[in-house]
């Protein structure tokens, strides 16, 4: 099945006789019992619930895995994901990486005695140094937000090795309709499902596949027992937005190739930071393992009031934070994804003042160009 027939067909609901075409939303906290000892397979939705169920199932078809959990949001799925680790032990994880996931790491994850190490995860000499005999995972992103950076999955799978360093990657960015970092030996793929899979900018979600039954049977453990999941009305709109994944991805992709080498050659623009666009240091590589570019892209321009005047003067386009749905968003990594990232860490990434996180939606391209020609006169 193609991955466009994929997010319509590949999963239906089988808990009903009615031909609902759409899956139903079971909003119901608890579920009666035939007898004693007896279930319908749905006792308590925090432990499991037929509408979460269904897209928790559509996630998993999708990316190629063994099982998935739908949680609350993105960082809720990544919370529960740490708790796989116990105090001394290592993770190595992009040096670029969303500023929440960063947050998390930090003030909770350190608390709890795990050890996060950042690295340049797109240079595999670089990941091989790092590696000690306490690393238990290795975490990236991949494009990376906000600065774009691709890592060959296969080749850390290889640096890895098959024993017991997790391979974990987010894959918010190209969604499993562009990319599927299990089948190129990732363990656990994560989704900010809040983004493009629900896709219109109105639920927050997270998921976590996993790519073995003993992996989904400890966080199968961990979600019911921490109890961050999905309601069954946003499992419901996820569902949904899954639906035109296709051609929501492949509108937003074809938008942004076309601002991006708008971006190029425009005076006040320094840098463009998009994985699309030949001159990318990791073109090729991105060719080789997935099958799309996305619609994120970052970009540099010529001063901080440049940058304040286009924030201040889009009109089609939303100065907002998230990324991900129809409307094009624009974002001050500097004040909004990274702002509890300490300063020298945001400026050694390339965190300043003048970069600017563009989520390209799906309206007319020419429009985008247009708010943008505009504020950038």
């Amino acid at each position: 099945m193609k991955p466009e027939t994929a997010c319509v067909h590949a999963v239906r609901d089988a808990t009903h006789s009615t031909g609902a075409v759409a899956v139903p939303i079971y909003q119901s906290a608890t579920f009666s019992h035939p007898a004693i000892g007896e279930s319908t397979g749905y006792d308590y939705t925090r432990a499991t619930n037929p509408t979460r169920e269904h897209v928790e199932k559509l996630v998993a078809a999708l990316e190629g895995g063994v099982d998935a959990q739908a949680f609350s949001s993105g960082m809720a799925a990544i919370g529960t994901l740490m708790e796989l680790f116990s105090p001394g032990d290592e993770i190595i994880a992009t040096d670029d990486l969303y500023g929440g996931s960063i947050r998390l790491f930090e003030h909770v994850s350190r608390k709890n005695g795990v050890d996060i190490r950042y690295v340049d995860t797109s240079d595999l000499e670089a990941v091989r140094a790092a590696m000690t005999g306490r690393t238990r995972a290795i975490f990236m992103e991949s494009p990376t937000n906000p600065m774009m950076k691709v890592t060959d999955i296969a080749g850390i799978r290889a640096l890895a090795g098959t024993g017991d360093i997790l391979l974990i990657v987010d894959n918010t960015f190209l969604t499993p309709y562009f990319c599927n970092p299990i089948a190129l030996g990732a363990d656990i793929c994560i989704h900010s499902g809040t983004k493009y899979l629900s896709g219109h900018n109105d639920t927050l979600a997270g998921f976590i596949v996993v790519n073995s039954q003993e992996l989904a049977e400890r966080l199968r453990f961990l979600q019911k027992t921490i109890g961050g999941v999905l309601s069954p009305f946003d499992a419901f709109l996820v569902a949904r937005g899954i639906k035109t994944l296709a051609i929501r991805m492949e509108k937003a992709q074809e938008n942004a190739i076309r601002v991006a080498r708008w971006l190029v050659k425009h005076p006040k623009v320094t840098a463009v930071h998009y994985v699309g666009l030949p001159d990318h240091p990791a073109y090729a590589l991105s060719r080789r393992q997935a099958r799309g570019f996305g619609a994120m892209i970052s970009f540099s321009v010529d001063s901080a009031q440049t940058a304040s005047a286009i924030l201040e003067n889009v009109k089609l386009i939303l100065f907002a934070e998230s990324l991900g749905g129809v409307e094009t968003l624009i974002t001050y990594p500097i004040t909004q994804t990274h702002a509890d990232v300490p300063e020298s860490e945001r400026l050694a990434r390339g965190i300043d003042e003048r970069l600017l996180r563009l989520s390209v939606g799906i309206e007319a391209a020419g429009d985008i160009i247009e708010d943008l020609e505009r504020v950038m006169e």
